[in-house]
This record gives C-alpha cells, structure tokens and sequence, in this order.
C-alpha cells in the first residue's frame, strides 16, 4: 500500500483548508453551534453544491462523484482540524455509508442522490439508552405490520445530527430475537407518523446529538435496507467505516491541538523566556507529536482498507479508532495543560478541542471497546 496521497488526492485537502480557513474559523464555529440547525446552512449548501463533498463516496451511477475512503480519511482529518460543524459525519459516513453497504440498488437510486446534492441530510440511528455499540444491545423491536410492513417500536439514543435529519436509517430486531439475529435497517422520514425526536444535552458542542422515540412507527416493507432481518453483517460493516471516518477526523483534532499548543509556546513569555524554551513543554510537544503520527498511521492504513473493502476492515477500524481516540484525547488535554489557565477560559479554542475529543473517544465505541474486539478477532 502507498501512504502517499495522489496529487488529486493533495489538492482536494488543500482546497478543504482553504474553504474552511475561510468558513469554519472559530467565530463561525461559534455562531454555527450556538444556532438552531447546529450548522450555518448556506455553507452547507456550498459544500454539497460546489465543492461535491456530500457526494465524495457515491458512485456516479447515484449522482455522487465515485471516489472512495481515501478521499474521505482526506476530507474527514482537515474537518476536524476546523471543528466543521456540518451535518457532513452523519449524512456521508453514517446515512450514506448505510445505504451504500445494505441497501438495495433501488433504495440506493432513490435516496443516494438527494444526500449527493446535499438536499436530504440523513443519520443512523442505531446505539440505544443502554449505552452499547454492538448489535447485541439492539432492543428496538421491529413488529409485522399491515400490508407486508413493520411497526418499530423503541428508542434511539445519541443519533448524530438526529434532531433536524430528513431521513434516518433505524436498527431494529424481530421481536423475541437476541444477540445478532434478527436485526434489521429500516430506512425512514423524519417525518413518519409515530417517531419523535428530542435534541440531547451534549458534551461537544459543535455536534448534535437527539433522542428518536419510536411508537407504533409504521413502515411499508420497501423501507427495509435489503431483503430480511438479518442485517447484523452489513450493520457491522456500516459501522467499521463509519468508525475509519471519525478516526481521521480525531487525527484532525489531535494535529491541531498540537499545533495551538506549539504556537502558544512560542508567544507566551514566563521568566523573561517564550515557555516553549522549556524542557517540560518542550518534551509534552514532542510526545504529542508522536502520538498524532502514531494515529496518522492507523488511520491511513485503516483508509487504504476501506477503500480497498478489505477482510481486515474490522481489526483495523477498531486499531484506528482506538490508537486515534486516545491520540486526540491526550493532545486535547496536553494543549490544556501548555496553555495553562486560559485552556479553560471560553475566549481560547483549546476546551473546544478538547471537548470534540473526548466525545469522539466514545462515539461509535471507546478504547477498551475496539481493543476488546480486536483481541477477540485474533483469538486472544
């Protein structure tokens, strides 16, 4: 595998920079946040429109531009350098992604190209009030209905962007099922009768997260993602993608905590010297330079396995997800700590950092979760 990103592949992250120094700096990340929709949405429009974001990973044949998870890890890391707050995560890499992986070539003409224009943002909904990440945790019950369609009734926690999505692809099981069987992905409006939404009290933020209360929701059985509920092995690979993609936006997070905490160094003077001349600093610099490295690594190479729909895409998402979980959450701190009491303050960017980082650390599954997984993959 090369590393290297092609020169189309360097273009587009620096287009990204360039679009995103103009319009996710830190007054526009605080108005975004700070605002209703959670996103300022002529920038999204801007993004979907001319720049094609929303359509990276779409083949062509749904209206996307057909490139792959390279172009994404790509996009996903200068994001999170930028703290974007768009619905990009949960439209691209959780709704997108979900369809792309079980839906069926007729679900995907008919939903993939209003997420490519960026016209439907869509989410998953998938991890509950239990608080698990694995399709064991799964209690929502998705019941025959009238017509050949099914009733889901349950409830949905910590959907990203859940709140203001126009589609949400829902997992739920047969009733009476356990562990894997009988799961199912449900594809709904977010206007379907019987489905509530309530937005949830965050740590971060500058991503969104909502409650979806589901009783007696009923679907036609054309909103079933494939053909039955047995949607456990495409909901595991749903997942390990979604998890590469957040793993190369806590790089982004990581690289630029460091790089705030290095500039800080430079122009903060104690004792007459910059504090950056200071062994202490210096050397909490150079570990946070090794650990954002080390997590550039697993995600790149996690990248390089998507894109190629490798069988290791489930070790190496969970190596990825966790090297960049604790890679992001030790530079966030870290910053916090070079920067001192003014980490703290609401006027310095650090706690935002530091807040994405921590969240993102637990989102889709945390350290000790993937480590478990990918010594249970390995026989350990």
């Amino acid at each position: 595998m090369n590393f290297a990103f092609t020169e189309e592949q360097e273009a587009l992250r620096s287009a990204a920079r360039s679009f995103l120094a103009d319009h996710s700096g830190s007054e526009q990340v605080r108005a975004a946040m700070a605002s209703e929709l959670g996103h300022d949405p002529q920038v999204w429009k801007q993004i979907a429109a001319e720049l094609g974001w929303t359509a990276v990973i779409i083949p062509e044949a749904y209206g996307g531009l057909g490139l792959g998870f390279v172009e994404l890890v790509a996009l996903q890391e200068v994001m999170g350098e930028a703290l974007f707050c768009a619905p990009f995560f949960s439209s691209v890499c959780l709704g997108a992604n979900a369809l792309l992986v079980a839906g069926s070539e007729e679900q995907k003409r008919a939903l993939l190209p209003g997420i490519a224009e960026g016209e439907t943002r869509a989410t998953l909904a998938f991890a509950e009030p239990n608080g698990r990440w694995d399709a064991s945790g799964i209690e929502c019950v998705a019941r025959p209905g009238a017509g050949g369609g099914f009733a889901l009734d349950g409830t949905k926690s910590f959907a990203v962007d859940g709140y203001r999505a126009d589609l949400l692809v829902v997992a739920a099981r047969r009733e009476g099922s356990t562990g894997e069987d009988g799961i199912g992905l449900f594809a709904l409006a977010g206007d379907t009768p019987g489905l509530a939404r309530r937005a949830l009290p965050t740590l971060d933020p500058t991503r969104p997260l909502a409650e979806i209360a589901l009783r007696d929701a009923r679907v036609p059985a054309s909103a079933l993602l494939g053909d039955d509920l047995d949607a456990a092995p495409a909901l595991r690979k749903i997942l390990a993608r979604a998890a590469v993609a957040l793993s190369a936006e806590l790089v982004g997070v990581a690289q630029k905590c460091l790089d705030l905490s290095v500039d800080y160094a430079k122009e903060r003077v104690q004792f007459g010297r910059p504090i950056g001349s200071f062994q202490a600093i210096k050397h909490k610099c150079a570990d946070m330079m090794v650990a954002v490295e080390s997590a550039r690594s697993a995600s790149y190479y996690a990248g390089c396995v998507a894109a190629e729909d490798s069988d290791e895409l489930l070790v190496t998402a969970s190596l990825a997800k966790a090297t960049c979980s604790e890679a992001a959450f030790r530079c966030a701190a870290d910053a916090i700590q070079i920067h001192g009491g003014v980490g703290f303050t609401w006027e310095y960017d650090v706690h935002l950092y530091f807040k994405r980082a921590r969240a993102g650390e637990h989102l889709l599954g945390d350290p000790a979760f993937h480590r478990e997984r990918v010594a249970r993959a390995i026989g350990l």
